[in-house]
């Protein structure tokens, strides 16, 4: 397994400064001044659209949001839109894909695969669905991926919903899938759902599985402390 840093943040983080801190990981990633490293968090309210910016599958207008305490921001990654949220974890690997001896459709499987056996942990069965990316229950979807490939080396990636508050998907058509429902695992489990520090740990646990990586972890309070490259 090669080592990588691990990232945890000891409360939810706005959108904008992670993302930014996400494209200068990626830059030294790339000229070789860090090595891999994941990002594991919970975000601020925000309703993320993919680069092209579409906002037809957007229900609520920006007021509204502004209202509800909930950002509108047009992301760097691939997919739809989605939303983020206290008790949703976003997994975020700055990683150099070559390494991973795989292809960009190779890595969304892995990000699939990490999902489902993050659900298993906890006794819920998911899976795949045919034609749609993510990771999906009876209940609904349970996680939704979107990354971008920069220079070789990955952005953004994939969100878990634990136990965020499932009606801020109901101000967006989530992924542009239409009539496709949202759950968690505290939506399927109900009191029998796990805290959010096990299920950050089991998505951890089997990124470095899935992914061939040795965590070395710290805990951080803001992104500004991404801003200093480490060199190995």
């Amino acid at each position: 397994m090669n080592a990588a840093d691990a990232y945890y943040f000891d409360a939810p983080q706005p959108y904008a400064p992670i993302a930014a801190a996400q494209e200068a990981l990626a830059r030294d990633r790339h000229e070789n001044r860090i090595r891999d490293c994941v990002l594991i968090l919970e975000h601020q309210p925000v309703i993320t659209l993919g680069r092209r910016g579409r906002t037809q599958h957007l229900l609520a207008s920006p007021d509204v949001l502004k209202q509800r305490g909930i950002e509108l921001y047009t992301a760097s990654r691939g997919g739809d839109v989605t939303y983020h949220a206290p008790g949703q974890f976003v997994l975020y690997p700055i990683l150099k894909l070559a390494a991973l001896k795989g292809s960009a459709h190779t890595y969304l499987q892995q990000l699939e695969e990490i999902a489902i056996r993050t659900c298993a942990s906890f006794g819920v069965e998911a899976f795949r669905v045919a034609g749609k990316n993510g990771a999906w229950t009876a209940a609904g979807k349970i996680a939704a991926i979107g990354f971008h490939i920069q220079r070789g080396v990955t952005l953004h990636g994939m969100s878990f919903n634990a136990a965020p508050a499932l009606d801020g998907f109901q101000l967006i058509v989530p992924c542009g899938l239409l009539g496709d429902p949202v759950c968690s695992l505290r939506s399927i489990l109900g009191s029998a759902a796990p805290d959010g520090l096990s299920v950050r740990d089991e998505l951890a646990r089997h990124t470095q599985a899935v992914l061939g990586l040795r965590f070395e972890t710290r805990v951080l309070s803001g992104p500004d402390a991404l801003r200093t490259p480490v060199c190995h």
